[in-house]
């Protein structure tokens, strides 16, 4: 595929100004949930086949997901269009201000493999609401979801509007050496870094959704087994990676014990006996991913699990007792069903341990102390959290879901998607029936008036 000459194609059917007709577009979102229905079990397949995902986990994480958004996008999509109109200015008496919505253009979106439908596909159902034209850059570990992605999108899309573009590391490099109007990356922190430098050559704007190394806190005052079974689902969803999973456990030592019998005990309930057989969990998404977790449990000691094949790309949803902060499994972001679990006493503990890491894309805190709830969110800087759950904060379209720091820039979900693909215009409307002379020259005279005109609107 000649990259450059799609982009063109792009570039010049954003120019014809079609994509800016709302109904149009509106049209196009509705073709696009009958094909997503139409053809959500070969979705749910397609997954299952790239690391064996449940059919529940499947629609849980991904369909339904994308189909409530197009659903809500389709319904508001026309009230968020409208220009939004503001306070005008006292200097400015008499006028109007209004914002006004437009599309950036020709976009970019490069998606990852943990959740490859529901994160490619999101994005882009704000992107074409807007009335922008996209290239969607699905992730190439998972061959099999981004096969039907691209199949749903051409059977709806001419590629000048949508165009799929599938590959590795060679195509994402050509697709970054091309000038975008916006980018909306989600990935690695490593790979964003990249992403950013690339659009910065041309100032282009970006979204840049990361990840972190996600405390989870759980105070003496917290329900320690329902605090398990919550951890033990946001942990091992998706086989553990997750971006917004609890990356390790911070656990007040009075009650470690009784938490980790609970811990043992939710495993089971959700599992098994032998994880591996059972068809609710997940595999890690290929060989070197495996290596690399795989690295992380050597010499260590497991409170649970720790079992691996790596024939199969299994490994147990594990935790590992008090490890070294100089560890391996304590070094940068584990995504994947390891939990290293350490102890502290007092919130001088947490400090030390919290602060060594960058800002996180999550923090969570089971308690039941307001106090101690109030005084974690003020004192530390992260993207988002919940108390007393894992992950759910994600599922809330109404709250920005984003990063702070090297976890993230910008933030997206609802109509903070369609917001995020959409550069807001601030029109001022004069009007002629009066013209203050204050402001004109010449100025001789008129320097105390002014003065204390704009002490009246301080």
């Amino acid at each position: 595929m000649n990259i450059s000459a799609l982009v063109q194609a792009q570039k010049n059917h954003f120019a014809s100004q079609k994509t800016k007709d709302i109904l149009t577009r509106k049209e196009l979102l509705k073709k696009l949930l009958s094909e997503i229905i139409k053809r959500e079990k070969d979705i749910i397949n397609a997954l299952y086949l790239d690391f064996k995902k449940s059919e529940y986990e499947s629609v849980m994480t991904e369909t339904s997901i994308v189909i409530s958004d197009l659903k809500r996008t389709i319904k508001k999509m026309h009230h968020w269009a409208k220009p939004q109109s503001v306070m005008p200015a006292v200097l400015n008496f008499p006028s109007s201000s209004k914002i006004y919505k437009e599309p950036y253009g020709t976009t970019l979106i490069i998606a990852p493999w943990n959740y490859p439908y529901q994160l490619a596909l999101v994005p882009l159902i704000g992107a074409i609401a807007a009335g922008n034209t996209v290239v969607l850059k699905p992730s190439e570990l998972t061959p099999n979801t981004s096969k039907i992605t691209k199949e749903v999108l051409d059977a709806v899309f001419d590629q000048k509007s949508v165009a799929v573009v599938e590959g590795g590391v060679e195509v994402s490099t050509q697709l970054l050496a091309q000038r975008w109007d916006y980018i909306f990356f989600t990935g690695s922190v490593q790979v964003g870094k990249i992403v950013a430098k690339a659009a910065a050559q041309f100032l282009t704007p970006v979204t840049l959704e990361l990840g972190g190394k996600n405390p989870c806190i759980i105070d003496e005052s917290a329900n320690i087994k329902l605090t398990a079974k919550r951890i033990v689902w946001g942990k091992f969803i998706n086989g553990g990676q997750t971006c917004i999973a609890p990356d390790y456990l911070l656990i007040h030592k009075s009650v470690k014990e009784k938490f980790v019998t609970c811990f043992k005990e939710e495993v089971e309930i959700a599992y098994g006996n032998n994880p591996e057989d059972s068809t609710d969990y997940p595999r890690i998404i290929n060989q070197r991913n495996f290596d690399r977790l795989d690295a992380m449990l050597k010499n260590e000691n497991f409170l649970v699990g720790g079992n691996t094949n790596r024939e199969d790309n299994y490994i147990a949803p594990t935790l590992i007792d008090e490890p070294s902060l100089d560890s391996e499994v304590m070094k940068g972001e584990i995504f994947g069903p390891i939990s290293p679990v350490i102890s502290y006493e007092s919130e001088d503990d947490l400090e030390k341990i919290i602060s060594k890491y960058e800002k996180p894309l999550a923090l969570y805190v089971f308690t039941k102390k307001k106090s101690f709830t109030n005084k974690m969110i003020a004192k530390y800087s992260f993207g988002g959290g919940t108390i007393n759950d894992t992950t759910v904060h994600f599922a809330n379209h109404n709250l920005p879901f984003g990063g702070v720091g090297e976890s993230g820039v910008g933030a997206y979900h609802g109509k903070q998607t369609f917001d995020v693909f959409s550069h807001k215009k601030g029109i001022t409307k004069r009007y002629n029936w009066l013209d203050l002379t204050i402001r004109y020259a010449p100025y001789k005279g008129k320097l105390k008036t002014l003065k204390a005109f704009m002490k009246l609107l301080s």
